[in-house]
């Protein structure tokens, strides 16, 4: 049996409590080095295979889970964040289909999340985005031309970027050029709910300089949209005395 696990934005304690109890029941791990904070590894039974898969290519990670198999272990594939969100999980899952390997999937909390809490942020805001558009720029893999940086821009609303701290500028010009203002507010998130985190909010215009003030690279989400600057919104109705609900009666305002 192969479980999928989501590690969580990288605080170790950040992890479900589900993912902790496969992870510590696991007799292979293969995790993704380059992402998911090693300190979860402690949770890990003594004896315990570890492989981080940073160094290997798909072929060599079905190996490890094939020679697992055959010996009757449990494999835990722990993948940073949430798996279904840029965890390239489905080409992995497609292989196990071919050789009759059974797996299932344990979510995590995501790093959008992460950087929401980071910077106490609400992404939607009455009055101001009811939307999350979570993407990315295209790099080595293409990104859809209805879902280019320009076609998403003209929602205006809430857009958190994976995968693109690598080149702010670009992402900066693109967004600016599509017809977003230079005030729009943006932050920057290195590394959500690590120890070395950092977090920067800026404008759109200032976002390649204040990402290179920084050093921030990679491993980062960029926001983008004028939630970012928690203002200005509307309050909820549900929380509103007069509003009646299935819960709660309202008052009468003139009362």
């Amino acid at each position: 049996m192969v479980h999928f696990v989501g590690a969580g934005p990288g605080a170790k304690d950040l992890i479900t409590l589900r993912g902790k109890e496969l992870i510590e029941k696991a007799d292979v791990i293969i995790y993704a080095g380059s992402l998911v904070n090693p300190e979860l590894l402690d949770y890990a039974k003594e004896g315990c295979s570890i492989h981080d898969s940073s160094k290997l290519d798909i072929d060599e990670v079905l190996e490890i889970i094939k020679n697992a198999e055959k010996e009757g272990l449990t494999t835990v594939r722990l993948h940073t964040g949430d798996p279904s969100i840029y965890g390239a999980i489905r080409e992995q899952m497609d292989l196990l289909d071919k050789d009759g390997i059974s797996y299932d999937v344990t979510p995590g909390v995501s790093s959008f999340c992460g950087a929401a809490a980071s910077l106490n942020l609400e992404y939607t805001l009455p009055g101001i985005s009811q939307s999350v558009i979570i993407t990315r720029m295209e790099g080595r893999t293409k990104v859809p031309e209805k879902e280019s940086v320009e076609a998403l821009a003209a929602h205006e609303a809430t857009m958190v970027f994976f995968l693109s701290a690598g080149d702010s500028k670009r992402l900066s010009e693109r967004l600016i050029a599509a017809g977003l203002t230079e005030d729009t507010p943006c932050a920057i998130v290195y590394k959500a709910t690590w120890p070395d985190e950092k977090k920067v909010i800026c404008s759109l215009k200032t976002l390649p300089e204040a990402a290179s003030k920084e050093g921030i690279t990679k491993t980062a989400l960029i926001i983008v949209g004028k939630a970012v600057a928690q203002s200005g919104y509307e309050m909820s109705r549900l929380y509103a005395p007069e509003f009646t609900t299935e819960y709660r009666k309202g008052k009468n305002k003139d009362a």
